[in-house]
């Protein structure tokens, strides 16, 4: 491991078990330090920055091995652990997982799997560490500060609200149920020199047809039975701003013709009022339908489809941004702890791959739910792969085969292939692969390829 910034922390009671150890994980790490019992660890632990501490469960003194494991998850909850066991004693690593341990090995030590155990957990702080700094990139910077991600794929959707943000064009956002299309559209406003004016987000098909023409354009009193004050529509309270128009593909007949008048005309007649009012919103809409095919049953207008759809912007589902997957959901899971008061949690690495493994049909918000799920109802610290839902944790070879699926397997494939022929030299592996040895480092931890 090269530019590693990688500190381990060896506890146990037999000197030459900790020497071994030490000798063993030498290349795995920066630095390694030794302990011979608890309250020595302590001592250390306070002096030094130790990402990864590996401790014997049973030793002699006050503070125990499981004692020791409460105490530095309670100081440092970003640190991972590794607890030996004695054979037999399994119930006990299970309960130091509880408390906060990222992993267990039995004695005696292998030491090949510990090393890879080490190797895991190195990834697991290298890919923390690039997500911390990511976010303190992206919170310095302020343009997306919800919308989350560094994936190729968000990457380009980041590139393009930058490019047509400071511009009045209309844009047609596409995007399945939960991938942030109204978030998109605040970015639109935010970076745009409307951004000191409003930005009014409404959803078509959360109304009833009676109310959309009511909603949209707003009425003047006495328009219809209970209109008792004039009301200003969607259009009218953005004035000035943005006015961002979800599912739009649910809109009815009448309303649609209504809403091309509007925009040739660029004014509004509330219902029932003699007079127009002139507008200057700039018009985002989004939908989840495919819009091609409303336009082809004669559910939706072509020529209103055609000024709507002006600029297009699609938002990719999650399954086409795994790399993202970690990041939303430590921002998610701290999200959560902010909002119900609740104890910082870390996510096992097990648990973890499942994650991204998952396919998430209903995309980030679902995934939001899950992390806000796993945070009320879990008690300990760290999210194992059994505290996550039964579906999602089948094996994805029970899964239907998708096309996603199979490019990752031939990507895994590749990254093997080019593995092998570079002699496991990962720079030159990269080049091989023409990608950068980053993202070579990242997919072999997400495939687990170590």
């Amino acid at each position: 491991m090269s530019d590693r910034n990688f500190r381990i922390l060896i506890v146990d009671d037999e000197r030459n078990i900790r020497s071994g150890l030490a000798r063993a994980l030498a290349d795995e790490a920066d630095e390694v330090d030794v302990a011979k019992d608890g309250g020595e660890a302590l001592a250390l632990f306070a002096k030094a920055r130790h990402h990864l501490v590996i401790t014997d469960l049973r030793m002699p003194g006050p503070i125990s091995g499981l004692d020791l494991v409460k105490r530095i998850k309670q100081e440092r909850p970003g640190t991972l652990i590794l607890v030996i066991t004695a054979h037999g004693s399994v119930e006990t690593a299970v309960e130091a997982m509880r408390q906060g341990a990222h992993d267990y090995i039995s004695k005696p030590v292998d030491v090949a799997m510990l090393r890879l155990q080490v190797r895991n957990a190195y990834e697991h702080h290298r890919l923390a560490e690039e997500n911390r700094q990511l976010r303190e990139r992206l919170e310095a910077a302020g343009e997306f500060p919800e919308m989350i991600g560094q994936s190729a794929a968000i990457r380009e959707v980041f590139d393009f609200i930058r490019q047509v943000a400071d511009t009045d064009v209309t844009v047609f956002i596409e995007g399945e149920s939960g991938t942030g299309k109204e978030l998109a559209a605040r970015a639109l406003h935010n970076l745009s020199p409307r951004r000191a004016r409003p930005f009014v987000a409404a959803n078509i098909g959360a109304l009833p047809e009676s109310l959309i023409e009511s909603e949209l354009f707003g009425h003047a009193k006495g328009a219809f039975t209970g209109a008792n004050r004039r009301k200003a529509g969607w259009f009218e309270m953005a004035q000035g701003g943005t006015l961002f128009l979800d599912e739009i593909g649910e809109m009815p007949p009448k309303t649609q013709v209504d809403l091309l008048r509007v925009l040739e005309q660029r004014e509004v007649r509330p219902l029932g009022s003699e007079t127009t009012v002139p507008l200057d919103v700039r018009l985002v809409t989004a939908t989840h339908r495919e819009m091609e095919a409303l336009v082809r049953e004669g559910r939706f207008r072509e020529d209103l489809f055609y000024r709507l759809n002006v600029v297009p912007l699609r938002i990719p589902p999650l399954r086409e941004r795994r790399d993202d997957v970690p990041l939303l959901a430590e921002h998610f899971l701290r999200q959560a702890e902010a909002r119900h008061r609740r104890d910082p949690k870390q996510i096992a690495g097990s648990a973890m791959r499942i994650l991204c493994d998952y396919p998430w049909p209903g995309n980030v918000r679902q995934l939001r739910n899950c992390m806000e799920r796993l945070v009320v109802t879990l008690e300990g610290p760290v999210i194992h792969a059994d505290d996550l839902p039964d579906d999602m944790r089948v094996a994805p070879s029970k899964r239907a085969v998708t096309l996603e699926q199979a490019v990752e397997e031939a990507e895994k494939a590749a990254i093997l292939a080019a593995l092998c022929e570079s002699n496991q030299h990962r720079e030159r592996a990269a080049n091989l692969l023409g990608i950068s040895v980053r993202t070579l480092h990242y997919k072999m931890n997400r495939y687990s390829l170590q």
